[in-house]
């Protein structure tokens, strides 16, 4: 009984699998087997490009970034995931994060299913494909749309739009601000959109001369308005 609980307690933290029919559910704690769930600490690369397994990972608790790097070593963000997140690929779905690494951001626990115990659940039941292509798509186009922003805008540009990205993923409001609930110093920033720690340390200088946002010791508040406006 007691090892049953701890199942549905993993299973309840993947949004996925939110409001499946019992039945479903039933057949996915089967596989739930605790040497699956791993702590990871944080910095802790725990794929590269090339070494991706094929399998379904969940976020348990915790923060993972994926990232891809440029011939000059620059990295660029590809995505973050939190808490009932997943990353990973079967025969019949990508999850968008191949040929990245992935790292975490904070102490990191991951449950991991291997495709060959998944795949037939993606097959037998229409329900659970269908959520995951629901949820491949929506990754595709966020993966679309942040390419499209950090290529085409400036340093402020870039810089807004990211803390505008985890401002609607991980914040806290507080008097017209959000603040981002992640500590994030600058150089980690800089590590997201491709850009040398300086001129990002100059650029959220600027933007808190103007009230735009506010900063301090890995932490950082954005005025919604006045963000909103400037990304307009």
């Amino acid at each position: 009984m007691e090892q049953n609980k701890k199942k549905l307690s993993i299973l309840s933290r993947i949004k996925l699998f939110e409001s499946l029919p019992s039945h479903i559910i039933h057949e996915i704690e089967q596989l739930a087997n605790e040497s699956n769930l791993n702590a990871y600490p944080k910095k802790t690369i725990i794929q590269t490009p090339g070494t991706e397994k094929t399998g379904l990972s969940f976020v348990i608790a915790g923060k993972l970034r994926s990232y891809k790097t440029d011939s000059d070593g620059k990295q660029y963000t590809v995505c973050i995931l939190s808490d009932g997140g997943m990353f990973g690929e079967v025969e019949s779905f990508s999850l968008g994060i191949g040929g990245t690494y992935v790292e975490t951001m904070e102490e990191t626990m991951i449950y991991s299913i291997p495709a060959e115990q998944f795949e037939p659940l993606l097959s037998k039941y229409s329900e659970l494909a269908l959520r995951f292509l629901s949820e491949m798509s929506k990754r595709l186009r966020e993966q679309a749309e942040l390419a499209e922003k950090l290529v085409f805008r400036n340093l402020r540009g870039k810089v807004l739009y990211f803390l505008n990205r985890l401002s609607k993923k991980f914040s806290i409001e507080e008097n017209g601000y959000l603040k981002i609930d992640i500590p994030l110093t600058h150089q980690e920033l800089a590590n997201m959109i491709g850009a040398t720690r300086e001129a990002v340390s100059l650029t959220l200088q600027e933007l808190s001369n103007e009230g735009i946002i506010v900063t301090s010791r890995r932490m950082v508040m954005i005025h919604i308005e006045k963000v909103m406006k400037e990304l307009s």
